[in-house]
């Protein structure tokens, strides 16, 4: 498997890929016999990676870290890496390349994700694009052990998906792979958050104008103030605070 530069902040790290180099590794990973775990940052992410330590050893432990967020790219380049605009990507953006890849190779895909109903219109979205595609799904709003637990992880098993998304936001879904990645049978894990909900159009991303220029976050904090106030308001800053304080820091050190 090719292998991409790693950066590394608040000593949590991701890759530096594109789009592209994230579609060819997953879909290439699905055909090993292997299991493979496919991460990716944003700045909550970073936020859960400093709380939490068997977070930040998902992250530093997967197998590709991408980064799916503007305030991560906008840190690493302060801290003096070189990355671009293509550095970052947002999976409702390239879902259905993923698909089309999927279906060129003949690897299966299985979403676990979001409230009844929405995987049934992605799928159908889906299979518009990629007609030949192998897909399978079942919605996330279900309890995460137990009989039920084990009743969708059955469901995944027989249909055997080389890519495996699952989305129930962070970090439930990251926890949830590593209680469960022994039992499954899939090769590639992918959590990738509430991607189906703006997929299929469940929940407003914002025009494109600002989605593009990482500013997403201002059309949900606006259309969910009380759920996501502290998320941006709260960890936006938290996230350059710890930067700045790490920088600072370093600077002590090398003083002494």
């Amino acid at each position: 498997m090719k292998t991409f530069d790693e950066v590394i902040l608040l000593k949590t790290r991701f890759h530096k890929l594109t789009v592209t180099d994230l579609i060819d590794y997953v879909v290439e990973a699905a055909k090993v016999e292997k299991k493979t775990i496919v991460g990716n940052v944003n700045v909550r992410a970073m936020n859960f990676a400093c709380e939490f330590p068997w977070y930040q050893d998902f992250l530093n432990n997967a197998d590709l870290v991408f980064c799916d967020g503007f305030g991560v790219l906008l840190g690493a380049k302060l801290q003096g890496y070189s990355l671009e605009s293509v550095h970052r990507m947002t999976c409702p953006d390239y879902i259905e390349n993923l698909a089309l890849a999927c279906e060129k190779q003949d690897v299966s895909l299985f979403l676990l994700a979001g409230k009844p109903g929405v995987v049934d219109q992605a799928i159908v979205k889906l299979r518009a694009v990629a007609p030949n595609l192998k897909i399978q799904g079942h919605h996330g709003h279900f309890e995460k052990s137990g009989k039920e637990n084990d009743s969708i992880i059955d469901k995944i098993n027989n249909f055997k998906p080389g890519v495996l998304y699952v989305g129930f936001g962070m970090p439930l879904q990251e926890r949830w792979i590593l209680d469960n990645l022994s039992r499954i049978e899939a090769r590639v894990f992918l959590p990738l958050g509430a991607c189906l909900d703006f997929y299929t159009g469940n929940v407003y991303r914002g025009p494109r104008w600002m989605t593009d220029r990482g500013l997403e976050w201002l059309t949900r904090l606006f259309t969910e103030p009380q759920r996501l106030w502290e998320r941006y308001v709260v960890g936006n800053p938290l996230f350059f605070y710890r930067l700045f304080r790490q920088r600072i820091d370093r600077g002590a050190k090398t003083r002494l």
